[in-house]
């Protein structure tokens, strides 16, 4: 993936960068792996708005991705890479032996053309997934499952994977993206490779209308709302927050403050925190 500048004929285009799509090959997405998607705008199923500045945006189609690769042991091949929507990675359309079609995210270096293959039994190449006691400690991995079974829920963001670093009896160790370091149960599945589209992380919007695009609204600091909207809200011109510590809208602490619970499930499993 490249980056393309803009010259400055613009205020907008001055920081604008975008993507040269150059890998993509694709231009229509597999229309039996597409479904509608509704627009929440950030409300509940009682109209209560439970994400803030969110609503508008481009309309989108969601693309069925297979997270949990259990076609096993049937090849397939790499059909082309697509744009989705709904992510800053890339998908890939694979087309297996048996005529089934199945969407994924695009590992890194991944060609058209390339055959892929989920299973116990498969090689340690790039895209090909696996359970974590068949892969070698160092394997760069991606969309690694936390539930056998369940799919992959960690690891999928564009340019990132997780690193093996050990296995204990029934679990191994992953570095995390976050640097995070945490354990795993050995027989969960996770895919060779890193996550394509790295220059993601560097792209700049240069103006607010492309936040709009994406469906973002604007956000606007508590200081300069009135007290009926934020409790940071109200007073003459420019005053302080006038509470002991920064709080969110609904008066939980703010900024700095953990919000984890210490008696999480998963709390056991996690060997250090993110920094």
């Amino acid at each position: 993936m490249a980056i393309r500048f803009y010259k400055a004929y613009t205020p907008s285009n001055r920081n604008r960068t975008v993507s040269t799509f150059s890998e993509i090959t694709g231009n229509k997405p597999e229309k039996s792996l597409v479904r509608k998607k509704k627009c929440a705008t950030g409300h509940n199923n009682r109209g209560i708005i439970t994400v803030r500045n969110r609503g508008g945006g481009h309309k989108r189609k969601y693309r069925l991705i297979d997270f949990k690769r259990r076609k096993q042991g049937t090849l397939a091949k790499v059909a082309s890479i697509e744009y989705d929507p709904n992510r800053n990675a890339r998908i890939a359309l694979l087309h297996y032996t048996d005529g089934i079609k199945r969407y994924i995210l695009h590992p890194r270096s991944l060609e058209v053309g390339d055959t892929v293959m989920a299973g116990a039994d498969a090689p340690l190449e790039i895209g090909n997934s696996l359970p974590l006691k068949n892969l070698p400690l160092g394997t760069a991995i991606h969309n690694v499952e936390l539930v056998k079974g369940k799919g992959g829920q960690l690891v999928r963001a564009a340019g990132t994977s997780a690193q093996l670093i050990a296995k204990d009896g029934y679990y191994v160790t992953l570095k995390m993206p976050s640097s995070e370091i945490r354990q795993v149960h050995i027989d969960c599945y996770a895919t060779i490779g890193q996550v394509g589209n790295i220059d993601a992380c560097n792209i700049t919007l240069g103006k607010a209308g492309r936040n709009r695009w994406l469906g973002r609204k604007p956000h606007v600091r508590g200081i300069v709302k009135n007290p009926v909207d934020h409790p940071h809200g109200g007073g003459e011109g420019r005053s302080p927050i006038g509470k002991k510590r920064p709080v969110t809208p609904t008066g939980k602490p703010a900024l700095g403050v953990k919000t984890r619970k210490q008696n999480k499930y998963s709390q056991p499993y996690i060997i250090r925190r993110r920094k």
